[in-house]
């Protein structure tokens, strides 16, 4: 069974930081793209930040130099540091599992994060 478990979620003012992590169980880790999507409310879901099994990054245009994506195949654990955050960041953070050469996708039950002072 697969699984992907999000936490590092939270509260945090305007041009703080944080982490979040994604562990992921039951899949071969190191073969999978890793993604991270969030959702606000009355929003499509939306692409954060991605990487690949070969370590390419692409970011969304809105976080780019203020979100790192970055995977550690040892732990099956992708992370998204997060700094200068602003209240538009503020959704629900999902992780993404994808092989697309055989159409797997996973999800993620996501965590909040809020930016507010």
């Amino acid at each position: 069974q697969v699984q992907l478990v999000e936490s590092g979620g939270g509260l945090v003012q305007p041009g703080g930081s944080l982490r979040l992590s994604c562990a992921a169980s039951g899949i071969i880790f190191s073969n999978y793209a890793m993604g991270w999507y969030r959702q606000a409310p009355g929003k499509q879901r939306e692409l954060v930040a991605v990487i690949t099994s070969g370590d390419t990054t692409n970011y969304a245009d809105s976080v780019k130099g203020r979100f790192t994506i970055s995977r550690d195949n040892a732990k099956n654990t992708v992370y998204l540091q997060m700094s200068s955050l602003k209240p538009e960041d503020t959704a629900v953070y999902y992780c993404n599992a994808e092989r697309r050469i055989f159409h797997y996708v996973y999800w993620g039950q996501g965590t909040q994060v809020t930016v507010s002072s």
